[in-house]
């Protein structure tokens, strides 16, 4: 059956959890030495108007690893930029590759592919979803800390695309969140009034960076400018000052916290150095697992 991954909200509870649990296998696996050739002969296109250097090569390297093909094309490179109907673009791209990873600006873009497309589309950053990213997340959690059910997480910083699906994550794998943003950029307010109404432990948004990371387990940081807002840099630097991971924010939190970043990082930034390369951060073993999430979630849509 076709599958579309457009954001956490496309899969149950089960199926998600059915991901993590295969990418530790694939992880284990591949540490292992073993050899996976689930996708021979098989192609993903991968799709990005938003360049990337972690998740085209971590999608290159599962599908190459899954013994797979990937043809890359930037956005320049599509029909994206001369204003091809997307419905023509994924009628034809489905034609030539078993699958589409497609890292763009609107959520619109994504859905309209998969509304078209007779292979999987998978989502790899909209401007309002960042589901593959979440699930490695999640698999980092799971890895160092044990269930995250019991666990409470904060997320610190502009409620953006990644602010987003972990309140969808929490909506699904029913940990605690609290999100600390700046008032002016909060999380989008429809994933948060859903989340809130079906989550089974409370979803929170405060303004206090302290206050979020009183009790948590887990801290969750991102860059405050990303690609598509250069323009609001200068306005964004003021509106999150006090919003900065360091060591004064983290002597707020208990000692065993651990520290998430999605990178790339702007050390000085939202995060300082000297947190970035503490044991307490886990953001390269968290970079690493997208590889292998990449890996569980081609081998499930296109293996399937």
């Amino acid at each position: 059956m076709l599958r579309h991954l457009r954001s956490l909200e496309d899969f149950t509870k089960e199926e998600l959890g059915a991901f993590i649990e295969r990418a530790l296998e694939l992880k284990k696996e591949r540490q292992a030495g073993v050899k996976h050739q689930r996708l021979a002969g098989k192609t993903i296109g991968l799709i990005f108007e938003k360049p990337s250097t972690r998740t085209r090569v971590s999608f290159e390297s599962a599908m190459y690893g899954l013994g797979g093909e990937v043809i890359f094309l930037s956005g320049r490179d599509t029909q994206l930029a001369r204003s091809e109907p997307l419905k023509d673009m994924a009628r034809v791209m489905a034609r030539y590759v078993d699958g589409l990873v497609v890292r763009t600006f609107g959520q619109n873009v994504v859905e309209e592919l998969a509304r078209y497309s007779s292979v999987p589309v998978i989502n790899a950053l909209t401007d309002l979803h960042h589901p593959c990213q979440i699930l490695s997340d999640v698999m980092t959690v799971i890895e160092k800390r044990g269930p995250i059910e019991n666990l409470k997480i904060a997320w610190v910083g502009d409620g953006n695309n990644v602010a987003n699906s972990w309140i969808q994550a929490a909506e699904f794998f029913g940990f605690e969140l609290t999100l600390a943003c700046p008032e002016g950029y909060d999380p989008d307010p429809e994933i948060l009034q859903k989340g809130r109404s079906n989550a089974a432990k409370p979803i929170v948004l405060v303004r206090s960076p302290e206050q979020a990371v009183a009790e948590a387990d887990v801290i969750n940081v991102d860059v405050w400018t990303s690609m598509g807002q250069e323009g609001e840099e200068d306005a964004r630097l003021a509106a999150f000052d006090g919003f900065q991971i360091n060591d004064a924010l983290l002597a707020c939190a208990p000692a065993d916290t651990i520290v998430l970043h999605c990178l790339p990082a702007h050390r000085g930034e939202e995060i300082t150095e000297e947190v970035l390369e503490s044991a307490r951060c886990v953001a390269f073993d968290q970079a690493e697992n997208k590889m292998h999430m990449h890996k569980a979630i081609l081998e499930k849509l296109i293996g399937d």
